[in-house]
């Protein structure tokens, strides 16, 4: 049978909160019986945008990741709420307003932090993937409809079809570790989850200092090269996808105006700073 399954492009995200007002629109004040129960206008929103700022100077890189109820296959909510709620054949997962009611522990049993509570109402409320909406023939969520840089694709496939996707496409979840088999997939999650080592070359070039194109740098990790790039036409270069917190890294910069070194430990991403070269006998300069 096939379910529904949303997938978000994490590096289209630019922090509009387009979705997040969409959401709100949708429920706060209004009555979805079966569904769910007017949220709260003073309460957390179901659907949020974490931010990772990574850098320093001008090599800054900001990211930014929508988070929301992941409709888990193997959901930690529905083991702690029982008969209070269910998933659906099409693989939504939604809390009944009713048999919910008083029930502030659903919202400690989601390891996304995505039950929000309700004070008012004292009731858990999630994104409900806006099932209300599906079921009476919409295509797509809200989150889709509003979002000007096309970050969410709602897809409705079986589970071997959306498999197939996910490998065919680099989709990856959420703490994939916690076996909850979520229904929202990401693409281009590297940025939320790994590093970057940074630079830039320069040179002395008599009364004034100028960047250094196409300066060969590599990255090594003890004596072995795990990377190496040229640096762009601003003397910036940058290696990306490396893992948080992963150690000790070594810059080696060639170039026929000097050559330069550094160390740096590795915890999180990092921009280096100006590589100025230097020329050296040895053939290696330190800067």
């Amino acid at each position: 049978m096939s379910k529904w399954n949303l997938v978000i492009k994490v590096g289209r995200c630019e922090n509009c909160q387009n979705c997040v007002i969409a959401a709100r629109d949708e429920h706060v004040g209004n009555d979805f019986p079966g569904y769910a129960a007017p949220a709260s206008p003073n309460a957390d929103s179901p659907v949020r945008i974490l931010r990772r700022v990574q850098g320093d100077s001008h090599m800054v890189e900001t990211t930014y990741l929508p988070v929301m109820c992941n409709h888990c296959d193997d959901a930690p909510c529905m083991r702690v709420g029982g008969s209070a709620i269910r998933k659906r054949a099409d693989g939504i997962v939604i809390i009944d307003p009713d048999k919910a009611r008083g029930r502030k522990d659903i919202v400690k049993s989601c390891p996304y932090k995505a039950i929000v509570w309700n004070e008012e109402l004292q009731v858990p409320q999630t994104w409900i993937f806006d099932a209300h909406l599906l079921d009476q023939g919409w295509p797509r969520p809200r989150c889709q409809q509003s979002c000007p840089t096309d970050v969410f694709e709602t897809v409705k496939l079986d589970d071997a079809a959306m498999a197939e996707k996910a490998r065919r496409e680099g989709l990856k979840v959420l703490r994939p570790n916690l076996g909850t088999k979520p229904r929202v997939w990401y693409s281009d999650l590297e940025r939320w989850e790994t590093c970057f080592i940074g630079g830039s070359v320069s040179a002395q070039m008599g009364e004034v200092v100028e960047c250094v194109t196409n300066a060969v740098v590599a990255l090594y990790v003890g004596n072995q090269k795990v990377g190496e790039t040229v640096s762009d036409g601003f003397g910036d270069f940058r290696f990306g996808g490396l893992a948080k917190g992963s150690g000790l890294y070594r810059v080696e910069i060639r170039h026929d105006l000097g050559n330069a070194w550094r160390n740096c430990e590795l915890d999180e991403s990092v921009y280096l700073g100006e590589f100025r070269l230097v020329q050296s006998t040895n053939g290696v300069g330190v800067a």
